[in-house]
């Protein structure tokens, strides 16, 4: 018998004739994170194996994976004859500690002569008589071996783990999101990837209301994404100018009003620019004044690009509970400010209107933004070097 990983599809298997385009990129995605290690991948319309020596260390890696419903520890067994499965199934579960254990068997190979019912009953008892002091428990068993019976060989299995489910990394195209160093971006970006979008990032900061600490904290937050296959750029937007020219010359109580639908326009030229289909952002419904439906429309009156706001209907605590899971939260909370929490005013108002906004940003100097686009630093992620040498 070979002990190998076999992967479940999951959400894949629904996609009919477009199935093997995302198990092609599901093999790019697991190829990626399994460099460096010796491995050989199968993969047929239904499952995918892993052959390989590491396999606890290619099942730990395969667990950030997106597109993966489940990974299995699997055996080969070459000889599809009931005795052989027997024996196998015995020996599988020689050195395995439980009291109680039920078989469940699988047919996907139909003309298969034996119903799997019937292949269930002959492998338990075989189990039953060749290891002592166990007995079947079919509702609350202690361990769980299956039987998967293929035209190739038959696959037995009782180690299960959970895979990201989701879309492989790349299958849906290329989106521009707008990270801060907040909790919020980071699990919005993260929630669009296990949805097989690739994500660049722009990130707007205000030197010297903002601080290169906030420029650092955004750059990890970005690698933590990359953990999960993503690999993009954060374009860094200088702000300062347009945010010093508002808070000087605008009407102060929209000045996050004016702020954000200068970053949309920015975003959707850089996002243009860079071929991206989609702009991303961590906005939620009501969570603060820019985020009533109504600032959400005086914002996004200045583009006619998608805007995803994958965060839009989640509760705060669920948007934490997240944000810990994959790591972002303790860098999200580190106390340095971005450009979205300087010169906000005491009273901001929370139903805009756009005659009012129109009307003021008449006053606004449009050559700063194609400034702000022309200075833009741009920097790889994920870091191959020092961070303090972009900083």
């Amino acid at each position: 018998m070979e002990k190998l990983l076999l992967i479940k599809y999951g959400e894949l298997t629904t996609k009919k004739d477009n199935r093997n385009y995302f198990i092609n990129f599901l093999v790019k995605s697991i190829e990626n994170k399994l460099a460096g290690i010796d491995y050989k991948i199968e993969k047929d319309y239904y499952r995918m194996f892993i052959h390989t020596d590491d396999i606890y260390m290619v099942l730990d890696k395969l667990k950030s994976v997106f597109g993966i419903h489940g990974i299995v520890v699997a055996y080969k067994v070459n000889d599809t004859g009931i005795d052989s499965i027997c024996k196998s199934a015995v020996d599988v579960l020689s050195d395995v500690s439980f009291k109680t254990f039920k078989i469940e068997t699988n047919r996907s190979d139909k003309s298969y002569e034996i119903k799997s019912d019937e292949v269930s009953r002959i492998v338990g008892s075989a189990v039953l008589k060749n290891i002592k002091g166990i007995s079947v428990d079919v509702h609350n068993p202690d361990i769980i071996l299956n039987v998967e019976i293929r035209r190739e060989a038959v696959y037995l299995y009782y180690e299960s783990h959970a895979g990201m489910n989701g879309y492989p990394i790349g299958t849906m195209g290329r989106a521009l999101l707008m990270l801060s160093g907040g909790i919020d971006s980071v699990v919005a970006g993260y929630l669009s990837i296990k949805r097989g979008v690739s994500l660049d990032f722009v990130y707007f900061e205000s030197i010297p209301h903002t601080s290169l600490e906030a420029r650092n904290k955004v750059i990890n937050l970005a690698n933590i994404l990359c953990n999960y296959g993503n690999v993009g750029n954060v374009y860094v937007v200088n702000f300062t100018n347009i945010q010093e020219y508002i808070y000087k010359n605008m009407k102060s109580d929209y000045l996050i009003t004016f702020m954000r639908r200068m970053m949309y326009r920015i975003a959707e030229k850089l996002a243009e620019n860079i071929g991206a289909t989609a702009i991303i952002n961590g906005e939620n419904i009501g969570q603060v004044a820019s985020q009533t439906l109504t600032s959400i429309k005086a914002v996004n009156d200045v583009t006619t690009f998608p805007i995803i706001r994958p965060l839009a209907t989640y509760d705060k605590l669920e948007i934490i509970d997240i944000a810990k899971k994959i790591g972002s939260y303790d860098i999200s909370i580190l106390p340095y400010e971005d450009c979205c929490t300087v010169f906000v005013p005491k009273h901001p108002v929370i139903n805009p209107k756009l005659d009012v906004i129109r009307s003021e940003e008449e006053k606004f100097d449009f050559n700063l933004i194609d400034k702000a686009i022309e200075d833009i630093l741009i920097i790889k992620v994920p870091i191959k070097k020092e961070i303090s040498e972009y900083l």
